[in-house]
């Protein structure tokens, strides 16, 4: 099944945009997770941590929602467009073979991707969070380890960046860290 699907995703080049998808929402996970918790820090009111959670956590969720819903909305119809272009091109049903294969499940896998990648990396930046809700005591806060934790996320998410761009990694992952700190000072300010 695996060498099926892997046959599937060259055969529609499908890797790339499953990548694309991956870091694009898992990009916006990281940096909703950083604006949520530095949003809870700079309040003038300490929040809950269990408030924290539930507003991360339910942000997540419907980041995941919505990557799923969305990527499989729009690639379903995508290789849809594309199976049926095919099939006029050679006059002929291709419903039954890999083309039809692919058009059926490369949508379902992409949508997975663009769902997972958002929630996965927004529970890992909730960890401090749930961390401290259990008692643990951190070197840092709560809210203060899961800003830090979303800035180590982006940095990493630009060395992946620079990797498979093959230019330079630390330039690739300086660039998402400057997005951060620009999209922290303006929460800053918003809240001052």
């Amino acid at each position: 099944m695996i060498a099926q699907l892997r046959f599937l995703l060259q055969l529609t080049q499908a890797q790339r945009i499953a990548r694309r998808y991956f870091v694009t929402n898992g990009f916006d996970g990281a940096l909703t997770m950083m604006g949520l918790t530095i949003g809870f820090y700079s309040a003038e009111t300490r929040v809950p941590v269990q408030v924290v959670i539930s507003a991360c956590l339910g942000a997540a969720v419907a980041l995941a929602v919505s990557g799923l819903a969305s990527a499989y909305v729009s690639e379903s119809a995508e290789r849809a467009k594309e199976l049926r272009e095919l099939e006029q091109a050679v006059v002929g049903d291709l419903q039954d073979t890999a083309h039809g294969r692919a058009a059926r499940l490369v949508p379902l896998l992409i949508a997975t991707v663009n769902g997972l990648a958002p929630l996965l990396i927004a529970l890992f930046i909730m960890t401090p969070l749930w961390l401290e809700q259990a008692g643990v005591v951190l070197p840092l806060g709560g809210l203060e380890g899961a800003i830090g934790l979303a800035f180590v996320v982006l940095f990493l998410l630009g060395v992946f960046l620079g990797t498979v761009s093959g230019s330079f990694w630390l330039w690739s992952a300086a660039r998402t860290l400057v997005v951060a700190v620009f999209t922290a000072a303006i929460i800053f300010l918003l809240n001052a």
